[in-house]
């Protein structure tokens, strides 16, 4: 059964960490939100029974999940250096 990525796991960050670093970057914001809707939309994907996508799609759902998952990793290392 599909479950919902743990970014925060993933990150090796608290959700609080993160949400006080993004309360003052609205580009980390912004990425959070994108990736938050990507996963919705893998997991979705992951359990549609009726018109389930091509492995095709899902390969392309994951891979934008993913890319938002390195910008956020980016942006991360960015607004830690300035602290």
């Amino acid at each position: 059964m599909p479950v919902k990525h743990d970014l925060y796991q993933d990150l090796s960050r608290t959700k609080e960490e993160i949400q006080k670093i993004s309360a003052n970057d609205p580009l980390l914001s912004s990425l959070l939100a994108k990736y938050s809707e990507a996963d919705a939309d893998v997991v979705k994907a992951e359990t549609a029974t009726s018109d389930a996508p091509s492995d095709d799609d899902l390969k392309k759902l994951k891979e934008k999940r993913l890319g938002y998952k390195d910008k956020i990793v980016e942006q991360l290392q960015a607004a830690t250096k300035g602290q």
